[in-house]
């Protein structure tokens, strides 16, 4: 049931930094779901295969070229879904921050009501 509703609420966090951002265009919840559900699954996939292709830079930069990999994993995503439109890549690295902030905040949204 926890995995239900942490679906539910990454699909709602999807929804609010779309609208918050201007450059990042939402067609409907389902397409938020589908957008969640292809972030998460493209993070346990592709995610580890680009980090470990680019330890190099990623440590000459202290960390900061992971910033580059969420990015260009919206951009990816953002190919696969219709319904889902990101304007460019300087969206695309703000929509993943404060995706991060709003999954982050729902999470322990869900830890206090346990």
């Amino acid at each position: 049931m926890n995995t239900i509703i942490r679906f539910l609420l990454s699909g709602v966090a999807v929804m609010l930094t779309a609208y918050l951002l201007p450059g990042v265009h939402v067609q409907d919840y389902w397409a938020a779901l589908l957008v969640a559900v292809l972030i998460s699954l493209s993070n346990v996939i592709v995610k580890p295969i680009l980090v470990i292709i680019t330890i190099p830079i990623t440590i000459l930069t202290l960390g900061l070229f992971l910033l580059v990999i969420n990015a260009l994993i919206i951009l990816l995503v953002e190919y696969f879904v219709d319904g889902f439109v990101v304007d460019g890549f300087w969206w695309a690295l703000a929509f993943s921050l404060i995706l991060s902030v709003f999954n982050s905040l729902f999470g322990d949204l869900l830890k206090s009501r346990e």
